[in-house]
Parts: C-alpha cells; sequence; structure tokens
C-alpha cells in the first residue's frame, strides 16, 4: 500500500514538472514568435532568417524542452540541470551589473522561480505514461510556434521593398517630407539619440555626408509627423497622433516597407524630435507605435531618418 501511495506521489510531481515546463517551452515559443517577426527576420535570404531564428530566438524554447525531455527519462539528471539553469538565468538576472529595483526583482521571480520548482519537482518524479509525457512537452510548444507564426510570416513575406535608398518625398496625411537617403541621416548601425541629433544638424543638403559646421537643414521627425507619415504597401496608413493619450491610431496598421523603411535592415526604431525629460526621449517602430528609452541608448535596433522641408516650387 505505501509502495503504492509512493509512486502515485511520484506519478503526480512527475505530471507537475512537465506541466510546468511545458508552460515555460509554450512561453519561450510565444516570446520567440512575437520578437522573431518583431525584430528579426531583415536578412536577405531565407536561409538566414531561419538561422537568426533557431538561434537567436527559438533557443529559450529549444533549450527548454530538451531539459524537459531529459527530466522525463532521467528524473535525477533533469532536476539537477534545471536546478543549475535556475541559478544561472537567476545570476544573469539578477547580477548582470545592472542595478535593478525591487519592483524589477519582483517582476522577475515568475520566470526564475518556476525553474527551481521544476527542479524539485523532477528530482522527486516519474512522469507515467512517458510517451504522453514526451509527446505534450515537444507537442504543445511547436503548436503555439506554428500557430502563431501564420500571421506574421504572411505579414513579412508581403513586405514592400522597391530598393531605393535615395532621399524620398513622401507625403498624404496633411505633411509632406523629404526623407534623408541611406547614409549618415539614414544609418544601418545602432546610434543613440544625441548622436542622431547631431548627424541631422550637420548633414549636408543631398544627405550623402556630414559638414564641419552645423547646416540647419534637416532635423529629427516629431512623433505626429512620423506618425501621419506611416505607410503600408504604398498606401499613407492614415496615422493619427493623440498627444494626450500618447497613443497612435491607424486606418492601416504600418509596416517595414518602402518607401520609409529598409526590410533588410536591422533597424526597427527611430528617434524622434520630441523629449520626455532630461533622460528620456521617444522612438517610433516600423509598425507607428511610440516607445520610451534613455537618450544615451544605442542598441542596434535604435537608428534614425532625417527629414526637411521640400522645396516649393510654385
Amino acid at each position: 500500500m505505501l509502495e503504492w501511495v509512493n509512486m502515485k506521489k511520484k506519478i503526480v510531481f512527475g505530471w507537475i514538472a512537465v506541466g510546468l515546463a511545458t508552460l515555460i517551452s509554450s512561453l519561450w515559443a510565444y516570446w520567440g514568435i512575437i520578437e522573431n517577426f518583431h525584430e528579426g527576420w531583415y536578412y536577405p535570404t531565407f536561409w538566414q532568417n531561419v538561422g537568426l531564428m533557431l538561434i537567436q530566438y527559438f533557443s529559450p524554447m529549444i533549450i527548454s524542452v530538451i531539459l524537459s525531455l531529459i527530466g522525463i527519462r532521467w528524473s535525477k539528471l533533469g532536476s539537477a540541470l534545471y536546478f543549475i539553469s535556475g541559478l544561472i538565468f537567476s545570476f544573469l538576472i539578477f547580477f548582470s551589473g545592472q542595478e535593478r529595483s525591487l519592483k524589477d526583482i519582483i517582476s522577475w521571480l515568475p520566470a526564475t522561480l518556476p525553474l527551481l520548482l521544476i527542479a524539485i519537482f523532477f528530482w522527486f518524479s516519474r512522469p507515467l505514461p512517458r510517451k504522453k509525457a514526451l509527446i505534450i512537452t515537444v507537442g504543445l510548444p511547436l503548436l503555439v510556434m506554428i500557430i502563431l507564426s501564420i500571421e506574421p510570416a504572411i505579414r513579412v513575406a508581403g513586405r514592400i521593398d522597391d530598393g531605393i535608398s535615395d532621399a524620398r518625398l513622401v507625403k498624404g496625411n496633411d505633411v509632406s517630407f523629404i526623407w534623408a537617403p541611406a547614409g549618415p541621416g539614414w544609418p544601418e548601425r545602432g546610434i543613440n539619440w544625441y548622436e542622431a541629433k547631431e548627424r541631422c544638424l550637420y548633414l549636408t543638403e543631398d544627405g550623402l555626408s556630414l559638414a564641419d559646421s552645423p547646416q540647419n537643414i534637416w532635423r529629427l521627425p516629431t512623433m505626429d509627423e512620423a506618425v501621419r507619415s506611416m505607410t503600408r504597401h504604398g498606401e499613407n496608413a492614415g496615422g493619427v497622433w493623440d498627444e494626450t493619450r500618447g497613443k497612435a491610431s491607424y486606418n492601416i496598421k504600418p509596416d517595414k516597407e518602402s518607401p520609409l523603411w529598409n526590410p533588410h535592415s536591422m533597424i526597427i526604431y527611430w528617434w524622434m524630435d520630441d523629449e520626455k525629460d532630461d533622460e528620456y526621449t521617444y522612438l517610433i517602430s516600423y509598425n507607428g507605435q511610440r516607445w520610451t528609452r534613455s537618450k544615451d541608448n544605442s542598441a542596434g535596433y535604435h537608428g534614425c531618418r532625417c527629414i526637411k522641408e521640400p522645396v516649393d516650387e510654385s
């Protein structure tokens, strides 16, 4: 009788471990899809994009699934690996040199504590039937990945790229601006807000080089100007900026397409001229939404595209 009760406990603990592990793997699958088709998928070839997707965006899910499979087959080994993973992940989050407030620490606990809980449950577990546990562990994250990838994959595949990186006149929705050509005023690498402001200030008339002195020809767009200029499939997206709510609304959702964006660039955010305060300012993403960042943040996805008023030929 006692042996039967102990076996039941091991099975229950095993399925708790499998359930928690599968939930985490599914959440990583969700995160991977969202981020892959938001900031990734910018290489010119399919296989380069697949490689980036698997390495940068789906490696957490893959690692999570592998650890779970090990735990189902060898519970003690899986437990030890999950415990080590939890310690490493916690160290990277809480002791990476970046100061974190108590609120930040608490917000990360749902991502770190489950790893240690899974380690405990796997140590005392025997998930049976094992075949069913294996199918669920692999199948659910894979199903999440497939279902959630349908819409963004279709959207990305339909992006328009006319290959023109010259200065572009973009008008409509009561705005008309010339957007800088590829070069200092539309860089391919990440820069911070201060550098973006300086580049626009020193950008020459043709937008192809930086002068030795301020030219005051180009500038960063405001959030309202950028929102009104956003496009999708060659048409103005009908953007309206609500300054009071700090929200943009569109008739059609903008995307990373010509004539404004380069679909094959790593840059997915542009610095705006608007400032929040002395330390923070705003960016707009290719989907037309506003984000807040520190002015000295030079992450690889943060860039700019300077604008200037078109010449009135009337």
